[in-house]
């Protein structure tokens, strides 16, 4: 049976979180940095310990009035110190709380850069080899980032995104250019039945881009979010995909 992991990021003040839980395998809090803070940590972790959800960190540049999404000009050795001190916060919510870290995500305009910038995805990789060599590092499928995670050693999940389209060259569409973001569910299904299928993701120009998808990622921050989670859990079961974390373990 084909089995994929199935990812959206929480803590965000969505206000959707309780309803998306129930239909994930993993889940990535925000640290404190473009969102939440340890009240939200704590509820997070909370709703993913209930549901059997892996646990995962989303450090992100420290940027609250742009969410995260405005790329910062800061020395590899600066996203080296920022992502390490965010991991260590969610670590220690996990610990207080009885959880175990599993994995760590970048967020937003930090993960866009570490997928095509070497310096940046080796600062990332070396501070979550540092603070936690069994940690699994997701990253955008066949990227800088998912190369460095390896090449540090690491385990890495090549990660695909069921509402966010593509460019030939396998990045995603810059947001706010046309057709970025897929708005409608029936397309978001197809585009993930090709990655689940082919192996593939057709591009904006209409090129069949070669992808791999260990882990799936739907955005929370939508306004249809839980919608989507559901729907999309609930076809992929129907198809005969196992949706568990990578390694198969929480």
């Amino acid at each position: 049976m084909p089995s994929l992991d199935f990812n959206c990021d929480l803590g965000e003040g969505c206000g959707q979180d309780a309803a998306i839980v129930p239909h994930i395998s993993s889940a990535s809090i925000a640290c404190g940095a473009h969102a939440g803070d340890a009240a939200t940590m704590r509820e997070a972790i909370s709703l993913c310990l209930a549901h059997g959800v892996a646990i995962g960190a989303h450090p992100s540049f420290e940027d609250r009035e742009h969410f995260g999404r405005r790329e910062l000009a800061l020395a590899p050795a600066e996203i080296h110190a920022l992502v390490t001190r965010q991991i260590a916060i969610m670590a220690k919510a996990c610990s207080e709380a009885g959880a175990r870290l599993h994995h760590v995500k970048p967020h937003g305009a930090l993960y866009n850069l570490a997928a095509r910038d070497r310096d940046v995805a080796t600062a990332i990789a070396d501070a979550v080899r540092e603070v936690g060599p069994m940690l699994v590092l997701y990253g955008l499928a066949h990227s800088e980032l998912t190369a460095a995670g390896e090449a540090a050693g690491l385990r890495v999940a090549h990660e695909a995104f069921a509402e966010r389209a593509y460019d030939a060259d396998g990045r995603l569409a810059p947001r706010g250019t046309p057709g970025a973001v897929i708005e409608g569910f029936d397309d978001a299904l197809v585009q993930v039945r090709d990655f689940v299928r082919d192996g593939i993701v057709v591009a904006r120009d209409g090129s069949r881009v070669p992808i791999r998808a260990d882990t799936l990622c739907l955005h929370g921050d939508r306004a249809d979010a839980a919608e989507f989670a559901r729907g999309l859990r609930a076809a992929l079961e129907a198809e005969g995909v196992a949706i568990r974390v990578p390694g198969g373990d929480a």
